[in-house]
């Protein structure tokens, strides 16, 4: 048995060991905490539940291919390959889905290709904004998002191109 696997038990014993030796008790410590989670659950799950279906149906309409092949043009003027613009699409809104498009690229294009290292940095230089603003608003109780999309949408943009920009810098073809 190696180190790595024991680090969540001692983890957890340590934490609870702590809480006991400061006389706090810790199995109610523990049940208010799994009752906070499940109310915070009971909020966001409405969001997960109209967010998730989405994206399976624009995925499989056709639509981001052809919103994707839409936009090729801009992309290639902004040094960006057209073949990644189907995960420019979904990242802002799966994070799974975003990974089954890079792990595609990857097998088709490979991982030292400009497509493959440029979708590996995107995948790790932007965020899965819808998803996150669902589960953290739906979790703080926010309705109205105001100014929260428009800024994490232009912080996506930015990651985008700058991710695309780095590896073209650092890997030259």
């Amino acid at each position: 048995m190696n180190f790595s696997s024991l680090i969540l038990p001692l983890l957890l014993s340590g934490a609870g060991l702590f809480g006991l030796w400061r006389g706090a008790d810790v199995y109610a410590a523990l049940t208010r905490g799994a009752e906070d989670g499940f109310r915070v659950l009971l909020r966001i799950f409405p969001a997960l539940v109209t967010l998730l279906p989405a994206i399976a149906m624009f995925r499989a309409s056709g639509a981001m291919d052809a919103l994707a092949t839409l936009c090729g043009p801009l992309w290639t003027a902004l040094g960006i390959p057209p073949e990644v613009a189907p995960l420019m699409l979904i990242r802002p809104v799966s994070g799974s889905g975003a990974l089954a498009v890079t792990g595609e690229l990857l097998r088709v294009h490979g991982p030292d290709s400009l497509i493959g290292r440029m979708a590996a940095v995107m995948l790790g230089s932007t965020e899965t904004t819808f998803y996150t603003i669902a589960v953290y608003f739906g979790a703080a109780g926010v309705r109205r998002t105001r100014h929260a999309i428009p800024a994490a949408l232009a912080a996506d943009v930015t990651g985008f191109l700058v991710a695309a920009w780095s590896v073209r810098l650092l890997f030259p073809t």
